[in-house]
């Protein structure tokens, strides 16, 4: 097998380069507020983004699942994970996900969410039987 020598990647060309880092400069320059004559686009949210979810102990979980008078395997299917990992997390053995804290949020705060049937999904049936 023969060994390349002398040969490098080129991610960028050096104009390239040379425009990427002026822009750096630039909104570095803004951030100091150093310079006020850039324009700048950004998105404006209406309400701030809500903090990140708390960490919350085992026994927080299965009281949280206990008040929505479901068994391990349904609130397992309402969150989206196995019933192992709904076990493991009121046993202590791990710990929820960012995301995963936000769903226990929401369960815990708004059950109905979850609780609330499913709209059918798929090619409806007509009346009848099939053609």
């Amino acid at each position: 097998m023969k060994k390349r020598v002398g040969t490098r990647k080129r991610y960028m060309n050096d104009a390239a380069f040379g425009e990427f880092q002026g822009s750096l400069k630039e909104a570095l320059a803004h951030a100091k507020e150093e310079r006020a004559d850039l324009r700048v686009t950004g998105l404006r949210l209406p309400r701030p983004l809500p903090a990140p979810p708390k960490p919350v102990s085992p026994s927080h979980v299965a009281r949280i699942r206990q008040q929505m008078h479901i068994s391990q395997s349904m609130f397992a299917r309402f969150l989206n994970v196995s019933v192992r990992t709904v076990q493991d997390w009121e046993q202590g053995r791990r710990t929820p996900s960012d995301a995963a804290l936000r769903l226990l949020e929401l369960a815990e705060k708004h059950p109905d969410i979850l609780l609330e049937p499913e709209a059918p999904t798929g090619p409806k049936r007509r009346a009848g039987g099939s053609r």
